[in-house]
């Protein structure tokens, strides 16, 4: 399948050609940054090829362009100032060259002010028509193209959420290659990557830790406020602090335009799931010095589980002003609000009392009528970007969020029972019923510098920055009195129709982490073709946990460390003007949450991240392709055990010498002009001292996601289909009559199909299948002995008018 796969793309990019006129007008957004960045940039959104000695392009940084534009235009305002010069043009192209000093300097003292529009996070994908990002920044805080970053990194752009309706983070992480997920019930999804549970977000690459035992928000983002997510695989320590092994989550918010823009969206689809959308942008001032742009949308669903909806309400505003030619403001907030009712907690019991798997109907719903989870999300967030006349950038952020949570629990779902499949007897609801309240404030503040040095006679880029957070959790638990009756007569037949206990207050908790840390990255040019970069982080770590009942004495838990050095290497070397082999290495600490059965949380993992590969770019950076072997070593790693913590959670303890190897192929991007490719295959193992471990997520992986846009009598149709593979996983859970044992998941596919018509240039009608052949699986969370089903095929169909 793999050699099929890439005997087929190499074969059509090998006959793919692009014609473009080049004074057609084009919507620009093109960052200041490395030359040799911009250009690609550039031929990604003009369709432009650009033809240039590489020489003539290193070390040298080019000015940002935005709006509508010619491509010359366009080029011309890119090159001001970079001793770059348009030397000749045709149709579909450029040939550029280096001018003299003299003629440089003379250009140099003759230009007009350009204003600054970018934000130091890579190219804006909306609006490029394409799976490929141009360029990004979430490894190092240095703008690259894929190509350029020494590390697995997948992204999902606003193209490829528009085609297939990725409305939510869920669906987002289940087209990303690599990642897997595990639903614990209906308000939280756990993500995998590379064995290891993704729990580190950013926004704007600005880190924000998510608590997944208090789920409040992350894993029910709305994508309508997103330009795109990139998922950086691998350790993330340099710029997080508490690295990640698996992955980290960026979510890059979209960004006002100088042009008046917008479009309205209304969708509905099975089960009764209603959507609408409004997204409107433009210049506030005459001159385009001051944008804004304000998103809002509205979805209410039911599902097919029984007695279930959700309403979701979600709005997003934000604020740009030039304050000068070479400075930027940006402020912005967002507010999004999840009211479910009929929440399940936890998922089906696994087993019946005969060890047989507890096999129940798709609609089946273990939470109470009166059950939910509301949860919302408030943030509010500011940049400051000057632009030093030198070359250099200095940039401060700040993000300040409050996640909160409002639950009201209750499910047939005690530990270690086991329904009988004739009577329904044995199981209750002792151990899960609870009210929990509470919200998690983060504030972050993130400043740095980059820019060009001068070396040995060539010119290197370099990043200095320091960062501060601080995140609390402060929540409520209340549980049901001793009078309240859990019994549950028979599990086959429960409806969720019980009474609502009288709940009282049993516990406070409180979680404070604080992490700061000061950390530089440079990008060496060794040669044109060879490029180091070496970077360290130096991080502080303070987590303080306390629980009591009220009225008694809080019992403290403390985590600290102090001066963490994580260092980060990268070697990229460039095979050819499309190929390029690269090797990384990265230090892993993470703190961890996991508790042994004493209670007590384990050590911070700490180990080291390895990863070797190939990259390449091909059509101006339109199409990206990497292969990447990877390994990771790890002590402290946090395996589970048999045992209960005294709170009644999985107990685990800390084991060294875990041992994670793998492989990672992708591509994404352009075929042709009209044929668009997003897929990848994973393979990972995770062994200590021979034997497996981690393998809840599955060992194999495959994604493949493509539209083609069709022309002649058939134009302004978009046709496409995807296909998300998963092998067989496994994990040791109580069984009722073998006691602690594995059990295995088999390995499925999912098919999903879409097509859209433009009726006009305003009017856009879209049909999306999921699920298509209606597979029925499931998947696990070991750490209750339960599962959930996977969701049934549904159809929506939706229409979109462009302003």
């Amino acid at each position: 399948m793999r050699g099929a796969l890439a005997g087929g793309v190499w074969a059509v990019m090998a006959a793919a050609q692009v014609v473009h006129a080049q004074e057609a007008q084009v919507q620009f957004d093109i960052a200041a940054q490395p030359l040799a960045n911009a250009l690609g940039a550039f031929g990604q959104q003009a369709r432009q090829q650009v033809l240039f000695d590489e020489a003539d392009v290193a070390g040298r940084s080019a000015r940002a362009v935005r709006g509508s534009l010619s491509p010359r235009q366009a080029l011309e305002q890119l090159l001001a100032g970079s001793g770059v010069a348009i030397a000749g043009a045709k149709a579909g192209g450029f040939a550029l060259k280096a001018l003299p000093p003299a003629q440089k300097q003379s250009l140099d003292h003759s230009l007009e002010s350009v204003t600054v529009t970018a934000n130091q996070l890579g190219e804006i994908t909306e609006g490029t028509g394409s799976y490929t990002p141009g360029t990004i920044a979430t490894a190092t805080r240095l703008v690259l193209a894929p190509r350029e970053t020494p590390q697995s990194i997948s992204v999902i752009t606003r193209q490829e959420m528009d085609d297939f309706n990725l409305r939510a983070i869920d669906d987002v992480m289940r087209h990303t290659p690599g990642v897997s997920t595990v639903t614990y019930d209906t308000e939280r999804t756990e993500y995998y990557a590379r064995g290891f549970s993704i729990n580190e977000f950013q926004y704007d690459g600005i880190p924000m830790t998510r608590n997944s035992r208090y789920s409040a928000g992350n894993t029910l983002s709305d994508m309508a406020i997103y330009d795109r997510v990139e998922v950086l695989k691998g350790a993330t320590g340099l710029l997080t602090g508490a690295g990640n092994p698996g992955a980290t989550i960026n979510l890059i918010r979209k960004k006002p335009t100088k042009d008046f823009q917008g479009h309205a969206t209304l969708g509905a689809g099975s089960w009764d799931n209603y959507r609408g959308e409004l997204d409107i942008s433009g210049s506030l001032n005459t001159s385009g010095s001051v944008r804004a742009r304000a998103v809002a949308a509205h979805q209410d669903k039911k599902s097919y589980m029984d007695h279930y909806q959700r309403k979701t309400d979600m709005l997003f505003g934000t604020l740009e002003a030039d304050l000068s030619p070479n400075t930027l403001l940006t402020i912005g907030a967002d507010y999004q609000n999840s009211a479910p009712k009929g929440s399940t907690w936890g998922g089906i019991r696994l087993f019946d009392s005969a060890g047989n798997f507890n096999a129940v109907p798709r609609s089946f719903n273990n939470g109470a009528r009166w059950a939910h989870w509301d949860q919302s999300t408030k943030t509010a967030f500011a940049t400051l970007e000057h632009h030093f006349s030198n070359g250099w950038v200095g940039k401060v952020q700040f993000n300040h969020q409050i996640n909160g949570y409002d639950s009201e629990l209750g499910s047939p779902n005690g530990y270690m029972m086991y329904p009988d499949r004739a009577t329904g007897a044995g199981v209750t609801m002792a151990g899960w019923m609870g009210q929990y309240r509470g919200d998690v404030k983060s504030n972050a503040l993130d400043a740095y510098l980059s820019g060009p040095f001068s070396l040995l006679g060539r010119e290197h880029e370099l990043v200095v920055g320091a960062s501060v957070s601080r995140q609390e959790l402060a929540g409520e638990n209340h549980w049901q009195p001793a009078s309240y009756d859990v019994s549950v007569p028979n599990y086959y037949a429960w409806d969720g129709n019980i009474a609502k206990p009288d709940w009282y207050l049993a516990r406070l908790v409180n979680e404070t982490t604080r992490q700061s840390g000061v950390y530089g990255t440079a990008r060496f040019n060794l040669r044109d073709d060879l490029k180091l970069i070496l970077g360290s982080r130096v991080s502080n770590y303070d987590y303080v946990y306390t629980y009591a009942a009220p009225g008694t004495a809080a019992v403290p838990t403390n985590k600290k460390e102090s001066g963490v050095v994580v260092p980060y290497m990268g070697l990229v070397y460039d095979l050819s003007s499309h190929w390029s082999l690269y090797a990384s290495h990265t230090s892993i600490f993470q703190p961890q949450s996991n508790e042994d059965a004493g209670g007590a949380r384990l050590d911070p993992l700490k180990g080291n991240s390895y990863e070797v590969g190939a990259k390449s770019q091909f059509f101006n950076g339109r199409l990206n392709t990497s292969l990447a072997y990877f390994e990771t070593h790890q002590d402290n790693f946090a395996q589970r055990t048999s045992g209960r913590t005294p709170s009644g959670g999985a107990a685990y303890r800390a084991v060294d010498g875990v041992v994670t190897k793998g492989v990672d192929a992708e591509v994404s991007g352009k075929l042709t002009e009209n044929w668009q490719l997003h897929a990848g295959y994973t393979h990972k193992v995770a062994r200590r001292d021979g034997a497996k471990v981690t393998t809840i997520e599955p060992e194999d992986q495959f994604h493949l996601y493509t539209s083609y846009q069709w022309g002649g009598s058939l134009r302004g149709l978009t046709t496409g289909a995807g296909a998300r593979w998963q092998g067989k996983s496994w994990d040791d859970v109580n069984h009722p009559t073998n006691g602690y044992s594995r059990f295995t998941m088999p390995s499925y596919w999912l098919v999903d199909l879409m097509a859209s018509y433009r009726v006009n240039k305003n009017l856009m009608a879209s049909v999306h299948i999921n699920n298509a052949f209606d597979k029925k699986y499931h998947t696990l969370m070991s750490i209750y002995d339960v599962y959930s089903w996977g969701e049934p095929r549904s159809v929506s169909v939706s229409m979109r008018y462009d302003f």
